[in-house]
């Protein structure tokens, strides 16, 4: 058994695309209309037939206060393996992305947490 999907859900799946495309570096790979959303999956360009991460849309009524509530607290909604924490802070931050934390040592994790401007919180790792 294998992951196949994740998601995360975002407000505008446009605005969802761009960034995890254009910022974080994410390639598209399925984009099917569904009347007023789509399914809108993306990919690490590393395992381009590896797990896709579905921009779900945020249209059930349940799904806005438990994002919210997320966000609130500062729990990110999903996580990210990078190679180098502090590097990557760095490029995403020059890009204008913000964080919630900073790069942070955590034994045997380096973890860093930024806002995806679409509603969620994520979490890039680095495993020592």
């Amino acid at each position: 058994m294998r992951i196949n999907l994740s998601s995360v859900f975002v407000d505008d799946q446009e605005k969802a695309l761009r960034f995890y495309t254009d910022v974080l570096g994410f390639e598209k790979k399925a984009d099917v209309p569904l009347g007023e959303h789509r399914w809108l999956t993306v990919v690490s360009p590393e395992a381009p037939d590896g797990t896709q991460l579905v921009l779900e849309p945020d249209a059930h009524p349940a799904v806005k206060p438990y994002v919210a509530a997320l966000a609130e607290d500062g729990i990110p909604a999903t996580s990210f393996a990078v190679d180098d924490v502090r590097a990557e802070y760095a490029r995403l931050r020059a890009l204008g992305v913000t964080f919630t934390q900073e790069p942070t040592d955590m034994g045997p994790v380096v973890t860093a947490v930024l806002d995806d401007t679409c509603g969620n919180l994520i979490q890039i790792a680095q495993y020592r």
